[in-house]
């Protein structure tokens, strides 16, 4: 049984919302990198509804895809791109880097959520596909 990008992100909430001394030291990261990895689910579902092929490009060429097939909601795209790129960083950092403070990983985490929300949607064909280039009326 496969785990879904939604169900990560409930244990990264998890994660991020409740203390434990058996995560001490380690739930920023942790959540950092269950976020991420739920993000980057949500795009390969997300390109292979609107664009198939896109999901084997490089991250970075699919955020910088993202805004023209998300045209609805350009807000989203941007808050997207910037939570793959910030967990990105934290996933690779040095041992000398501070980790993310609580406040910004629940802002990563509340994006993940929105965009997870959204490919949810356009599986459950809430959203017509609409080809490159046009706008749904």
């Amino acid at each position: 049984m496969s785990t879904t990008p939604t169900q990560v992100l409930v244990y990264a909430r998890e994660l991020l919302e409740r203390a434990d001394p058996m995560t001490a030291g380690i739930w920023p990261r942790a959540t950092a990198l269950l976020t991420r990895q739920a993000l980057e689910a949500d795009l390969d579902d997300f390109w292979r509804r609107r664009a198939p092929g896109v999901e084997d490009c490089s991250a970075r060429a699919q955020m910088l895809c993202l805004p023209s097939h998300l045209s609805t909601n350009p807000d989203l795209a941007s808050r997207v791109s910037h939570a793959w790129s910030a967990l990105s960083a934290v996933c690779h950092a040095h041992a000398y880097e501070l980790p993310p403070t609580s406040p910004e990983l629940l802002r990563w985490l509340s994006t993940a959520e929105e965009f997870d929300a959204h490919v949810a949607a356009l599986t459950d064909g809430a959203f017509a596909l609409t080809p490159v280039g046009t706008r749904r009326k």
